[in-house]
């Protein structure tokens, strides 16, 4: 798995800080029952021999993401989501910045529905964090196979109910 440079760490409070949080910067955050979706992160991570220990969700703009690109990956391309890592499997730990822009015109572009894409991209940061990689073909493929069987777990979840 590519290695991250350190991001510095956002401001928390330490003493009541949840294993799974979600922030937005620069956009109404998007997420509407963070209680279902942090239980289901948590059982993608335990399928895959891991632990969410500290994992904070912050969702924002093109532009804010697009920022960080250039500032820590040095990288002039609009990106849907980056994933940096501050531990080792199979205890998480990192900051998943992800572009509610770009998640939404991508959907728009896959015509698929919002919140289906967001969840494709809100797992897509676990699965790194849980050590898979996307940068060859091979790994891009595996990635897309994980993340179906991950939104199938999550499908399963709410029809069960």
């Amino acid at each position: 798995m590519e290695q991250f440079p350190s991001f510095p760490d956002l401001p928390e409070d330490e003493e009541a800080a949840a294993p799974l949080s979600f922030d937005a910067e620069d956009v109404p955050l998007p997420i509407a029952d963070e209680a279902a979706l942090s239980e289901w992160i948590n059982r993608v991570a335990a399928q895959h021999g891991c632990v969410v220990s500290q994992v904070q969700y912050v969702f924002c703009s093109d532009d804010y993401l697009h920022q960080i690109n250039l500032e820590y990956l040095n990288h002039d391309t609009l990106t849907d989501i980056i994933t940096f890592p501050y531990g080792e499997q199979p205890e998480l730990a990192g900051d998943i910045f992800i572009s509610v822009d770009r998640v939404r015109d991508n959907a728009h572009d896959l015509g698929l529905p919002f919140e289906q894409e967001l969840h494709r991209v809100v797992i897509h940061g676990i699965l790194h964090l849980c050590g898979f990689g996307d940068e060859t073909d091979e790994e891009e493929a595996a990635m897309r196979r994980l993340e179906e069987e991950a939104l199938a777990m999550k499908d399963d979840a709410t029809t069960a109910k």
